[in-house]
């Protein structure tokens, strides 16, 4: 449910923009959320049309302001190359029935383009806004306590309560998670009804399999929609390394094919609303997301290469594993006839162990079933969060329209 702005209008120095030394200046946090960089600016501040919006994020992460640069670094910017590390949300505070709860948008960046996605929500950057509203401020905070936070992500509508706890002297209870060195703040992440987030519903196509170029793929939405394939069907195992399943060209083509295909199938929509076309697919950075799964080898019930799509993911999101775990409950997908979970005719914790180049991904999915259908309640998972670096960034060449948009902000604000 939507809520409103919170009532006070004031805003932290910290948060507010800046003209300095002829040049101006945006505030910015830039954070780890699991294994997903990237920042997390005050909305309130930042420009209210989608174009001049855009124009900073291209500024502030080094990408194209237009065209596109095969092989671009982003050495103008803060982004860094594969997805996971080109992510931006913009979160304010607003006021909600059960109280103040935080509100989320995310842009998705590429390295080599400035095409910006505005279509997902990302479940590893997701767990640093408390830390983000912590830090500035804008939530509350008390030494030795539990604090969690309600967060409205506008990209999908999904609800997530976010949980810190805090310990007696100062800082954090800390969280060891795979793909992160070394132990920091803890997050646990709680997805409200995700089923059908994007799509509206949990077998967008209807079925639990469906044949696309002579594979069986399962197409799930859980917080995020995602096609899911037996890796054996491709001649593989689930245990590749990344390097390697990036190098064989033939199987990114076909695998590519597959996920296209069962996105026109699970009718996906842009954000504004159209439903996406082939070459809207084919393009797209964020959906829908796929993997490729197998038998495992450790402590898992399954293992799984993930792409996001462009590229082979070197973990597993959070939001994908989610959705994976989901689909090994369903009655005859793809992903049941490996892991095997089963939910019973009322409300379980269901844990599901995921194998992936980084580690094992812990999720639990709450779910039953009901008149043979499964219902899912929700889904949980553990990340760590850090503040990177809190600061300005100085935009040497804005267009008139943004720096005006900078200059009536920070009069706003002032």
């Amino acid at each position: 449910m939507r809520g409103s702005p919170v009532q006070d209008d004031s805003v932290p120095d910290l948060l507010q923009p800046r003209l300095r030394h002829g040049l101006w200046e945006f505030p910015v946090h830039h954070m780890r959320g699991g294994t997903s960089t990237g920042l997390v600016i005050h909305d309130r501040i930042a420009p209210a049309e989608l174009e001049l919006k855009e124009e900073l994020l291209r500024h502030l992460m080094g990408v194209p302001l237009e065209g596109e640069v095969a092989g671009n670094r982003q050495t103008t910017g803060l982004g860094r190359g594969p997805a996971t590390s080109n992510k931006v949300f913009f979160a304010d505070m607003e006021d909600a029935e059960g109280g103040p709860r935080l509100v989320s948008t995310l842009a998705q960046l590429a390295a080599d383009h400035g095409r910006i996605d505005w279509s997902v929500n990302c479940g590893n950057m997701s767990s640093a806004l408390q830390l983000w509203a912590i830090d500035c401020g804008l939530a509350p905070f008390e030494p030795a306590g539990t604090h969690t936070l309600e967060i409205r992500n506008t990209n999908t509508g999904v609800l997530t309560t976010s949980r810190m706890v805090s310990v007696a002297g100062g800082g954090f209870v800390t969280a060891d998670i795979p793909g992160v060195m070394g132990r920091h703040p803890a997050v646990d992440l709680f997805l409200h009804h995700p089923a059908g987030a994007r799509t509206g519903a949990l077998l967008p196509t209807g079925s639990a399999v469906d044949v696309i170029d002579g594979v069986p793929v399962s197409c799930v939405d859980v917080a995020v929609p995602m096609v899911i394939a037996r890796a054996a069907d491709f001649g593989k195992t689930a245990h590749e390394s990344i390097r390697d399943l990036a190098a064989d060209e033939e199987f990114l083509r076909r695998f590519k094919n597959i996920w296209v295909q069962a996105g026109l199938r699970m009718k996906l929509r842009r954000k504004d609303g159209r439903e996406m076309t082939e070459e809207d697919i084919a393009r797209s950075e964020t959906v829908p997301k796929a993997c490729i799964i197998g038998a495992p080898r450790g402590t898992g019930d399954l293992s799984v290469r993930y792409l996001t799509p462009q590229t082979v993911h070197g973990s597993m999101a959070v939001t994908g594993g989610c959705c994976l775990a989901a689909a090994t409950l369903i009655p005859g997908s793809v992903a049941h006839d490996i892991a095997g979970k089963q939910a019973g005719p009322t409300d379980e914790e269901i844990q599901v162990g995921i194998e992936n180049p980084a580690g094992v991904l812990g999720t639990t999915v709450v779910a039953r079933m009901q008149n043979g259908n499964l219902e899912i309640r929700s889904a949980a998972y553990q990340r760590s969060a850090q503040v990177l670096l809190a600061g300005y960034v100085p935009l040497y060449a804005p267009s008139r329209s943004l720096r005006e948009a900078l200059s009536a902000s920070a009069t706003a604000f002032a």
